[in-house]
């Protein structure tokens, strides 16, 4: 992990890779700034008009998906439910959402700070946390998010 004075990255994009699955066109975590594994993090998702979606949602008034909003924060929050000490190892996927709403539009040239904190783990196989994305210190989007260890 990089933490540096200088730099406020407590996770590079690369380290991310070794964390979680995802990969090109789907990795929507550029960074973590702030990280207590299997507790809390932070992400920041850069917004750029080269995304692909953005070419159909839509022409002339391009907006990011909520769905994608929603993605971003449950890949912040895989980075905590991975690192929970004592959890068998395996792939935990995204098994679903409760009380998401979106506050604002999400554009190109925006900046995401996706903040996820734990809220419980049950028999070792399903993790929930909450979420909220913020843009310049305005809510976007928040909610809570379900994690399931597949076999």
């Amino acid at each position: 992990m990089t933490n540096s004075p200088s730099s406020p990255v407590v996770l590079t994009n690369e380290e991310i890779m070794g964390l979680l699955p995802h990969r090109y066109p789907f990795a929507l975590v550029d960074r973590v700034v702030e990280y207590e594994p299997g507790k809390s993090a932070t992400g920041i998702k850069n917004v750029t008009i080269n995304e692909p979606h953005f070419q159909g949602h839509f022409p002339g008034r391009p907006l990011m998906p909520g769905v994608l909003i929603v993605e971003a924060m449950a890949q912040v929050g895989g980075l905590i439910v991975k690192q929970i000490p004592d959890l068998p190892k395996g792939l935990f996927v995204f098994a679903g959402i409760d009380s998401v709403r979106f506050r604002r539009p999400v554009v190109p040239g925006d900046q995401l700070l996706i903040n996820c904190e734990l809220i419980s783990i049950k028999r070792q196989r399903f993790g929930k946390v909450k979420g909220e994305a913020k843009v310049d210190g305005n809510l976007v989007c928040s909610g809570e998010l379900m994690f399931s260890l597949v076999d």
